[in-house]
């Protein structure tokens, strides 16, 4: 992957400087609505920079090839929920508190349309699915359970059972599996629209049994 160092759109006559944060969020936005709008094959490196607005020389600085893309896409997503699991609960009742906030937080990103929309790709066949599936898997699924197993080890006297890596494999089975599947299906709308509350508050229940 591409290194992501400060990095600005290149000044034309007239043209101001564009941020770092936005050439990155444009690339990411670009490449989502290629690939779930015309498939993976259409996420071409020309295809993404034409359509971001960026020339090919900014793409390649954040990017080494279409596989780079696909994973900072979801990459982008979980990058939000680094901040959640650097709080630390100093009892068991805000333990609870801040596991609920963050499941809840958590299920926006995973049950919005984009991420349901490239869940569905991802269940078709494709030339590339095995390489963007590896990336898929990489930046998104389990980045986002290493990180809630992390913080759940951090809080393991909070837990009703020993394992950290089981309990956050439970944990976003329940609330996140079976939401996905219906919003997938089109049986319910995409986040935020879905009503997984309900979900994050039984699941956090049983733990506390």
């Amino acid at each position: 992957m591409a290194n992501n160092e400060a990095a600005t759109e290149p000044r034309g006559r007239g043209r101001p400087v564009v941020p770092e944060e936005e050439l990155i969020a444009k690339i990411r936005e670009a490449s989502l609505s290629l690939l779930l709008s015309q498939g993976y094959s259409a996420m071409t490196m020309d295809a993404v920079a034409k359509q971001a607005g960026v020339s090919k020389k900014t793409l390649y600085r954040f990017a080494d090839n279409r596989e780079d893309l696909a994973e900072q896409i979801v990459r982008g997503w979980t990058d939000s929920f680094v901040p959640l699991f650097m709080q630390d609960a100093k009892t068991k009742d805000e333990f609870y508190q801040l596991l609920e906030n963050n499941l809840t937080i958590m299920s926006h990103k995973v049950l919005s349309a984009e991420a349901a929309g490239l869940f569905c790709l991802l269940s078709s066949e494709f030339p590339g699915r095995e390489l963007l599936l590896t990336r898929y898997q990489a930046g998104g699924i389990e980045r986002g359970r290493a990180l809630l197993t992390e913080w759940l080890s951090r809080h393991q006297a909070f837990l009703p059972l020993p394992d950290a890596a089981q309990t956050s494999d439970l944990l976003l089975s329940m609330v996140m599996a079976e939401p996905l599947r219906q919003i997938a299906l089109k049986l319910a709308p995409p986040a935020p629209d879905y009503p997984v509350q309900a979900r994050i508050r039984a699941a956090v229940a049983l733990l506390k049994r």
